[in-house]
């Protein structure tokens, strides 16, 4: 299914996409236009192929077929008949323009907090020290650990950990977020810290792509929502629209499933308390 016909006015262009491993089916000729300083929001059940069309938006899964681009230059194009060195430095290039954050953090626990996102700006952009340093520090006081950034990873909370990771992410000045399923590896309570950062990132006018299952903080930071199943997008729109009068039985069905008085808008202001579900 195609959202949003892809012209060169759209700031990320995924044209349809297709994946399979083995003998399933990830993602179907799915094609999805982005604009610049716009807010996706993935939402449908597991498997239904969110991830791999995250992770094929920068090429680290690419499709079996279809093509990717960013700001009107190609990310990558499939099927691929062999990669050369000028389309690899091409692709590392691209990527290095857009922010991954995963579920698991992947915080590096033999650097303290400082180093993580030092080491990235002076081993990929090349980087001064000073620079780097500077910018690391300014980064993680925008996610609330500027009292943090000499302690090592494995004394943060799951919370603390996410954050560094999106800091990390932030520092190489991404113009494109991508974040799959966020805050899923987090207890509740700590849920709250990473929503609340996220909710900044769009405020601010950062072009994001986020799988999650936060309808909450979906309904509130999304210009857009999309619902895939089984490797389509079935339905987009913008939230008050998904969320409320859906217009196809599977996403009525998907959404019944979902005790959706359990969620709690996000408040005007980021503060935690008030971004917490009650799940």
């Amino acid at each position: 299914m195609s959202i949003n016909s892809t012209t060169t006015s759209n700031f990320l262009e995924l044209v349809n996409l297709r994946k399979t491993f083995s003998d399933i089916t990830a993602l179907k000729d799915v094609s999805l236009a982005v604009a610049r300083g716009e807010v996706i929001c993935i939402i449908g059940p597991s498997g239904c192929g969110k991830s791999t069309l995250l992770r094929a938006a920068n090429w680290l899964t690419p499709p079996d077929a279809g093509e990717v681009r960013l700001g009107g230059e190609i990310v990558g194009t499939a099927p691929n008949r062999g990669v050369t060195s000028k389309q690899l430095r091409n692709l590392n290039r691209m990527r290095a323009r857009m922010g991954m954050v995963f579920q698991q953090f992947n915080v590096w626990p033999h650097m303290n907090a400082l180093e993580n996102v030092i080491c990235p700006q002076v081993v990929v952009a090349k980087r001064s020290r000073i620079e780097a340093e500077n910018n690391a520090r300014s980064r993680l006081t925008e996610v609330g650990l500027e009292d943090k950034i000499s302690d090592w990873p494995d004394n943060f909370s799951g919370g603390q950990k996410q954050r560094l990771a999106i800091a990390r992410a932030l520092a190489m000045d991404p113009v494109l977020m991508l974040l799959d399923e966020p805050t899923s590896a987090l207890d509740p309570e700590l849920v709250a810290e990473v929503l609340a950062v996220l909710q900044r990132l769009a405020e601010k006018g950062m072009t994001m792509i986020i799988v999650t299952h936060e309808l909450a903080f979906a309904s509130k930071v999304a210009d857009r929502i999309v619902f895939m199943e089984a490797g389509q997008i079935i339905e987009a729109g913008a939230p008050e629209v998904i969320l409320k009068t859906p217009k196809t039985d599977r996403l009525k069905n998907f959404l019944d499933q979902l005790d959706t008085t359990a969620f709690k808008p996000l408040g005007n202001n980021s503060n935690a308390s008030k971004c917490v579900s009650d799940r």
